[in-house]
């Protein structure tokens, strides 16, 4: 049994074969095809002039085997028997070869059409599946792994492009195609057409079971390439690459992608295979059946039939032949429809999910909201995580607190006590499940989510730089920022003579997640990137818990210098970074258990003077060690 969760191997916490167990079926989504067709509505103009070229290809692509019928019988075999008549025969041949050239040119022009328009709704379902995914709530990625949801933008949308691209002129085309080609054999003798077609239902009612199947398979293997997605994001990142080298475990995680590649090989055969037979038989069946006409038509010869003449014979057997292609392409179209449903329902089931947190109809933007910008309330918040359980502790329990514009207001605590919490319902990132938080006088909810983000400024202990260059990474906070707005931002970070000194100055590139860098230089570009945004209010989430004594102290006077006039949230795990905050609030258990400034804390002998004591003591035993 596979597990899955955090990295490093196979102890990873989610039972992989329970959860495709769970996923075998495709999830149900209501009016399927209804969406799938909406998904059209754009180009439908391109695709009235797309349908009008199928139909016409349709039609003159079984007007050359009428002609047939003629040559034989009117040109190459007159009724006088005073040999072929020359001057019919290149008409006949002449109006054949131009059908061909003009069909030709019209299949060209309609795989445009159909390359264009399939292409484009493939493009804009895969737009509108990522930005609906970038409105999703942040607990949404959370819960999920990042690998599975680039397998729903890339695999799954990816799968279904055949399907939007060729699907429609297919159908239209085939059905076309066989209608006429069934009219025309009717034209020439119903009684052989009888024969021709007679298995038809048959097959129908063969090939919808074979479609279940496959939609089965289909969807088995888009799980699978999920899992493979998930195993190649987390071990081949730089994170993961350094965890499963440093613990040795690149032939475990090297085995575990086997694993899953196998089944996914697995999945691959099934999917090709599944329905050869099926139509094998189909072939075998339609290619049969001019060597039955030939005998039927004996029969009829023989039984003095004197209506049925050898070029109706021939026209008869070459609009029969011309049948076998539509008809197969038709029910391989069904067939991938079948398939494809499965598909296009985990899109839409993505599509469909709702942001647990949103904008209310009525909500306002900040800058209009009662209050100065940079206050923060907490009216008695109880925050409880949605997939916790029913009886389980909330993470925070009746929290209270003010931070009034310019305050520096400092969270302590032991680990798991909610003070991360705190920080993420401020800008609404998380939504409380009780009480009030308000930015500048106003509920958050009354608040838009976009007007609120502006505002604040987060700088987090683990920084994320993109692979580019340190000007573009900059920029993300403020794309028009100038060269000189930037460097003024550095300075004031503490990081452009750090900068100034590399190779390629501002445009040297990072590397993946800032690895170029060190942990200081990268929390120091990340306070850079906030001071370019200028937000009215900085959240500091430990940005120093993970660096050195001397890049503690370097980023932490970039932080002090960023803080300066503006609303200060900050989560401390080293209470040295947090002496000079004006108010300080000691969480415990998700409440606020104590309150008051750095003296205070310890005069009052509290929880905040036992933490003090314990970094006090592991600080003198680490001096101890070092001398």
């Amino acid at each position: 049994m596979s597990m899955v969760g955090g990295r490093g191997g196979p102890f990873r916490g989610v039972d992989i074969e329970a959860q495709r167990r769970q996923n075998a079926s495709a999830p149900k989504i209501d009016g399927l095809g209804r969406r799938v067709v909406a998904l059209f509505a754009p180009y439908r103009g391109r695709l009235l002039i797309t349908a009008a070229l199928v139909i016409v290809g349709a039609g003159l692509a079984v007007i050359p085997p009428l002609l047939v019928q003629r040559v034989f019988d009117d040109a190459l075999f007159p009724a006088g028997g005073d040999g072929p008549v020359m001057s019919l025969l290149v008409v006949l041949v002449s109006v054949m070869i131009g059908l061909f050239l003009l069909s030709a040119a019209l299949g060209v022009v309609q795989t445009w059409l159909t390359s264009t328009v399939g292409n484009h709704v493939t493009g804009d379902l895969r737009v509108r599946l990522f930005e609906h995914l970038q409105a999703m709530e942040l607990g949404f990625f959370t819960r999920t792994k990042t690998g599975v949801i680039q397998s729903r933008l890339q695999n799954d949308v990816g799968g279904v492009s055949g399907v939007l691209t060729n699907t429609v002129t297919s159908i239209l085309g085939n059905t076309v195609t066989v209608i006429a080609s069934l009219v025309a054999m009717i034209l020439i003798d119903w009684r052989l057409t009888i024969i021709a077609v007679v298995m038809m239902p048959f097959l129908v009612l063969v090939q919808r079971r074979v479609g279940q199947v496959r939609a089965r398979i289909a969807n088995e293997t888009q799980e699978s390439l999920s899992e493979l997605t998930s195993i190649t994001q987390e071990t081949l990142s730089v994170s993961g690459i350094l965890l499963s080298k440093s613990f040795n475990r690149q032939r475990t995680e090297s085995v575990r992608y086997q694993e899953e590649n196998r089944n996914q090989v697995r999945l691959q055969v099934r999917r090709a295979m599944s329905g050869q037979g099926f139509f094998a038989v189909v072939q075998v069946l339609m290619s049969s059946v001019p060597a039955i006409i030939y005998l039927v038509a004996g029969f009829f010869l023989t039984g003095g039939a004197p209506d049925i003449t050898a070029g109706a014979i021939v026209a008869f057997t070459t609009v029969q032949a011309r049948l076998l292609m539509p008809l197969m392409g038709l029910m391989r179209v069904a067939l991938d429809l079948q398939t494809s449903a499965a598909l296009f329902a985990r899109i839409f089931e993505y599509l469909d999910m709702v942001p647990q947190i949103r904008d209310a109809a009525t909500a306002i933007d900040l800058a209009d909201a009662p209050g100065p910008r940079g206050r923060i309330e907490f009216d008695d918040v109880v925050f409880r995580y949605p997939d916790a359980a029913a009886d389980a502790r909330p993470t925070l329990d009746g929290v209270s607190f003010t931070a009034e514009p310019g305050e520096h207001v400092a969270f302590v605590g032991p680990s798991g006590a909610g003070k991360t919490t705190i920080l993420y319902l401020a800008p609404r990132l998380y939504e409380a499940s009780e009480g009030e938080v308000r930015f500048a006088g106003a509920d958050v909810r009354d608040l838009t989510q976009e007007s609120v983000i502006d505002h604040v400024g987060i700088v987090s202990q683990e920084t994320y730089l993109f692979h580019a260059s340190i000007r573009e990474n900059l920029r993300y906070a403020k794309p028009d920022a100038t060269d000189e707005q930037i460097e003024r931002a550095c300075r004031a970070a503490n990081i452009h003579h750090v900068i100034d000194g590399f190779d390629d100055g501002y445009d040297t590139i990072v590397g993946e997640r800032g690895y170029r860098l060190s942990g200081g230089e990268k929390q120091r570009i990340a306070i850079a990137r906030v001071l370019l945004k200028d937000p009215p209010v900085l959240l500091l989430d430990e940005a120093t818990s993970a660096l050195d004594t001397v890049s503690e102290r370097v980023v932490q006077d970039a932080l002090d210098a960023a803080s300066e006039g503006r609303t200060t949230l900050t989560i401390a795990h080293r209470l040295s970074t947090v002496i000079g905050a004006d108010m300080i609030h000691v969480i415990d258990a998700g409440r606020i258990v104590e309150s008051g400034t750095h003296a205070e804390l310890l005069a009052a002998g509290g929880l905040y003077a036992t933490l003090a004591a314990q970094q006090l003591a592991a600080s003198r035993v680490i001096d101890n060690r070092e001398n």
